[in-house]
């Protein structure tokens, strides 16, 4: 039921279903408004919905979300990795059911960019590695991992649905084995959300960043828009947004625990 709520809220809020909402009920005002007042206030929420989606479909706009939410930079590999193992968190895509490897769940798309730079860092390091998600979306890591990285991940917690479960219930599995420093591998943009998480569940967090979203075009370019633009800005707002409730949520947990 939370996770249908999350998605639900995601949709109609975030772009591009807010946007389009919010045009829709523009529309529907210019339309059939009974008054020039309310026809007016149509025509001005249409224009700022159809504008505000053109410009968030922007790669420049989308790098400016991007450099907000993203606030951990990548690690220094001319430095020790200082953790006891390495957790690859899922959220992204993957499929139930690929084929052309035999009919087993794999990763594909930015999780598969997740696992990647989760078996680089622990082929590097010598680390364990715990995978943590969805039901059906921890064996698909798993799968992904073995087949195309030839590493076993040695844990795996798959009953969260959201960041705070993955910190939760990893950092009983991680706790359980002795450990409690990780390299915490996930998007450049979820980092921040999720490094936080994982330190409220008590673990000591070193950040591994992957996949900056960045646009390299120049000039005019960078104002055309584009569907991995709008994309990019969907996900640097909900990470944001995302902060923001957690950041509220923590406040008032403090005040219920203050006298």
């Amino acid at each position: 039921m939370l996770v249908s709520l999350k998605t639900l809220l995601h949709t109609l809020l975030l772009p591009p279903g807010g946007p389009l909402l919010l045009a829709a009920a523009g529309a529907l005002l210019l339309g059939r408004g009974r008054t020039a007042g309310a026809r007016r206030t149509g025509a001005a929420l249409l224009t700022f919905a159809l504008a505000s989606l053109w410009l968030l479909a922007t790669p420049a706009v989308a790098d400016a979300l991007c450099a907000a939410a993203q606030r951990y930079p990548p690690l220094d590999l001319r430095r020790p990795l200082e953790a006891q193992a390495i957790v690859i968190l899922g959220g992204a895509e993957h499929r139930d059911a690929a084929p052309e490897y035999g009919g087993v769940p794999v990763a594909t798309g930015e999780l598969l960019e997740r696992l990647s730079y989760g078996a680089f860092l622990a082929q590097r390091s010598g680390l364990p590695v715990l995978v943590s998600g969805a039901a059906d979306e921890a064996p698909a890591m798993r799968t992904s991992l073995a087949l195309e990285f030839h590493l076993s991940a040695r844990w795996v917690e798959d009953r969260s649905r959201d960041t705070f479960e993955n910190a939760a219930f990893s950092a009983r599995i991680l706790k359980a084995a002795g450990v409690s420093r990780i390299a915490l591998v996930t998007s450049a943009v979820h980092e921040w959300r999720a490094a936080h998480e994982f330190a409220s569940a008590g673990l000591v967090v070193v950040p591994a960043p992957e996949g900056e979203c960045e646009w390299h075009g120049k000039g005019l370019d960078r104002f055309v828009p584009r569907m991995t633009a709008l994309a990019h800005s969907t996900e640097a707002l909900y990470e944001l947004s995302g902060d923001v409730v957690r950041r509220a949520l923590a406040w008032l947990d403090l005040r219920r625990q203050t006298p």
